[in-house]
């Protein structure tokens, strides 16, 4: 992404599509649309007539935590971001600082052994730092109370004490439902994403209805988002995902007959790619996922992308250069910029679409 690039602090969305005026739906955000360098600029209820039958989309249906929780670090005030829940038990945790006006600011991280008092003498203790290249999400271990047979009820304290997590540049609290997408379902483990798979939030039910109608299918994969870097834009951590073998099945036989695959927002990128072998072919798969995906690895299934619109140092855009090339990103940028599009997790989307027919390329695997 051109450096050049900036967004201006008053396109941010502040609030819901639906709370900005009366009548208003979550569908009604604009739809950028890249074919190539070409742009065109659509509303978000065209999307039905932008796809065509045979075309497939692939949807997170991850659920969004209440991952944000109030404590005290000695008489200090913290917000705990829960990020992601370990096999051992562990979570991945990022301590903020409250700024006075119901947001955070950053905060340095650790050192190990910090003591974090959490709603209903819970306690939290800090390991170790998640990467050895960062010291921004640590590993936690949660004391009592527990269960009678088994640890302390993180997603439980969620449940009661947690809220969504809020970034500086939104107006107000919102329910945890604003931040609950059309395809989200209940884990069988209560896991869930620490931040919304929000490339979604714009579907409603009578959306998907009228894109089924027309021929367009949907294939369902998880991936459980942890806490994004908000200063930092770090590339993303490992996350656990599961690609069903229906879905995969699904998303096979939609390209071997000519349909688009297109990924519904970047977590559904990083799942299916990560379930693809170097054949291109799509297998069932579950567990964590290391993979980034970038220009140089590319894309091995994936034809198109909707995704909200990221910051110019965001990670993520390498991504969108995966599937749509450098040059189709900085114009879709320059586009977004020049027409006022609402950036974030309540903002407008982009619709990237191949130029030509469906493509792969070959990389590695990044799977474990």
């Amino acid at each position: 992404m051109t450096t050049a690039l900036r967004v201006p602090e008053e396109l941010s969305a502040r609030v819901p599509a639906e709370q900005r005026g009366p009548g208003l739906d979550r569908d009604a955000v604009r739809l950028l649309v890249s074919r190539g360098t070409e742009v065109s600029h659509h509303e978000f209820v065209e999307l039905p007539r932008l796809l065509r039958a045979g075309d497939l989309l692939v949807v997170n249906t991850s659920p969004t935590l209440a991952a944000a929780v109030d404590g005290h670090v000695g008489h200090a005030r913290v917000v705990v971001h829960f990020s992601t829940w370990g096999d051992d038990g562990r979570w991945a945790v990022e301590l903020r600082d409250p700024d006075g006006t119901g947001t955070t600011r950053a905060r340095a991280g650790g050192p190990g052994g910090t003591v974090v008092r959490l709603p209903g003498d819970v306690g939290l203790v800090l390991e170790e730092p998640l990467s050895a290249h960062s010291a921004r999400l640590w590993w936690a271990r949660v004391s009592a109370p527990a269960g009678p047979d088994e640890g302390p009820d993180v997603l439980g304290l969620l449940r009661e004490h947690g809220r969504p997590i809020r970034y500086a540049y939104t107006e107000r609290d919102q329910p945890l439902s604003a931040y609950q997408t059309v395809f989200a379902l209940p884990s069988a483990d209560g896991a869930g994403s620490a931040e919304m798979p929000s490339a979604a939030r714009p579907f409603t039910a009578r959306l998907v209805a009228e894109l089924v109608s027309r021929g367009v299918q949907f294939a369902p994969v998880t991936l459980h988002t942890g806490v994004a870097s908000a200063e930092a834009h770090e590339p993303p951590y490992p996350e656990r995902f599961a690609v069903p073998e229906a879905s995969a099945r699904l998303i096979n036989a939609a390209g071997a007959g000519g349909g688009r695959i297109v990924a519904v927002g970047t977590t559904a990128v990083r799942a299916v790619e990560s379930a693809t072998g170097p054949d291109g072919v799509v297998r069932a798969t579950e567990g964590w996922t290391g993979l980034v995906v970038t220009p140089e690895r590319g894309v091995r299934v994936v034809d198109g992308l909707l995704t909200g619109l990221h910051e110019p140092e965001a990670s993520h855009l390498l991504m969108l250069e995966a599937v749509a090339g450098r040059a189709a990103v900085d114009r879709a940028y320059e586009e977004a910029l020049r027409g006022r599009y609402l950036w974030h997790e309540f903002g407008d989307v982009h619709l990237i679409l191949p130029a030509e027919g469906p493509h792969t390329a070959q990389g590695g695997s990044d799977c474990w």
